[in-house]
């Protein structure tokens, strides 16, 4: 099985998401990611699916997904002409000993300190999915506290847009 990166455009209204996800629940599939927001359009939102798979069944599902009333494109991202991101919070403790290797930890991974107590630091960071396991095995020694992280969001490099066409200003 291989990661599959699929970005869903659906017309902006309650009960598409259930509808998406649904889809492939009912097909056996598990989502490993996944990440909505609007899009430059505001009755158009892009859904974000990471989904590891098959080639031909992922095929059935999408094709299947075209067929949902609200669902409006559907293109499967390819890692080498796309950027895709994650974003991390996590919560480490770091009294006075360990604080400053805490600190170079975070300036290596290029991420910042968005909040400080006196035995812990929040960290934001955002990269690919390596990056942040990277950093997060780096940060383990100091005690994780918490951690929340992200869905992939992905977007094809250069100046194509999935967005662009009829089909899509009419929405």
């Amino acid at each position: 099985m291989t990661m599959h990166t699929l970005s869903v455009l659906v017309e902006n209204k309650p009960g598409v998401l259930a509808r998406v996800s649904g889809l492939f629940s009912r097909r056996g599939f598990n989502i490993d990611s996944l990440a909505v927001g609007e899009t430059e359009n505001p009755d158009v939102s892009r859904i974000t699916i990471v989904v590891n798979a098959e080639s031909s069944p992922l095929e059935q599902v999408t094709k299947q997904l075209n067929k949902l009333v609200n669902v409006l494109k559907i293109v499967e991202l390819d890692p080498q002409v796309s950027v895709a991101r994650e974003l991390l919070l996590v919560k480490v403790r770091a009294d006075r000993s360990s604080r400053s290797q805490v600190l170079d930890t975070v300036s290596l991974f290029r991420a910042r300190v968005v909040d400080v107590a006196a035995d812990t630091l929040t960290i934001e960071a955002t990269g690919t999915p390596d990056k942040l396991d990277a950093l997060l095995r780096d940060l383990e020694p100091f005690g994780i506290k918490e951690m929340v992280q992200s869905g992939l969001v992905a977007i094809g490099r250069g100046s194509r847009s999935i967005t662009a066409g009829p089909a899509l200003r009419a929405a």
